[in-house]
């Protein structure tokens, strides 16, 4: 999958100066923090694909005002077309503000996002303003990455970390990418073009017999849809209901069952 990565300055290349060709075979954007809500928009528009983005340190104004017609990532896990992404924006905190964090309000956010993270199977990329600390950073804490991404890259290893806030015209010695293990690191200041295997679907396992036999039985029972998630040795029975007759119902047949 073709992917399209931006970062920190709008690209005169894509904005200024703009062809179809710039946008051709991209299946995703995915923008990584401090770029014009205008911008995004922009793009939204010329290419018609998903638009994910995390904030930025200098973002605040989207929580008055976000960019239209794009996906916040923050906090969240977007999967497109079989690729799990998860997001993590902002930067460490140097001055009061939006979207600055110190290394254990990260760490909060890191421990929230895992459930999601877990329940999706794990990552593919990981999106975010800052970069890893020691992986492109700074010393001074304005541009300091997060030590606590560490967490997420040794968890689930995904393929991809895609950052901002390090503009690579501070100094010819920034990298543009690096490795930590198995994940790239890319800095996608401006703009980068990324292909990214996709993985493979994974074979759903075949229905123990007993199971949904079970769980026709409750739905006769409750006369609604039920389903069980897990196998005979741990799980949960979900019992739906989408009007107050149904739960109506349901309570009746639980009444019932108890006498």
């Amino acid at each position: 999958m073709k992917i399209l990565a931006v970062a920190d300055e709008e690209c005169k290349a894509l904005w200024d100066y703009f062809t179809p060709d710039k946008l051709e075979g991209v299946e995703l954007i995915i923008a990584c923090g401090d770029l014009s809500r205008h911008y995004l928009e922009y793009l939204a528009t010329m290419a018609p694909v998903p638009l994910l983005y995390v904030h930025g340190n200098h973002d605040e104004s989207y929580d008055t005002r976000p960019p239209q017609g794009v996906i916040c990532l923050d906090d969240d896990v977007y999967v497109h077309n079989g690729l799990r992404i998860a997001g993590l924006g902002g930067s460490c905190r140097y001055r009061t503000g939006a979207w600055q964090f110190t290394e254990a309000e990260m760490k909060k956010r890191i421990n929230r996002l895992r459930g999601k993270i877990d329940r999706h199977g794990g990552i593919d990329i990981l999106v975010t303003h800052a970069p890893l600390h020691g992986y492109g950073d700074m010393t001074d804490l304005p541009h300091r990455g997060f030590t606590a991404f560490s967490v997420l890259l040794d968890r689930y290893h995904p393929q991809l970390m895609l950052h901002g806030h390090i503009h690579l015209n501070y100094g010819c010695s920034i990298p543009r990418e690096q490795q930590y293990g198995a994940t790239r690191i890319v800095n996608c200041y401006e703009r980068v073009y990324l292909d990214v295997d996709v993985p493979a679907p994974k074979p759903r396992p075949r229905p123990d017999r007993e199971l949904t036999e079970l769980e026709d039985m409750a739905r006769d029972l409750f006369g609604t849809r039920a389903r069980i998630d897990g196998d005979k040795n741990r799980g949960k029975l979900v019992i739906s209901y989408y009007s107050a007759d149904d739960l109506q119902r349901i309570w009746e047949a639980l009444e019932a069952a108890r006498r």
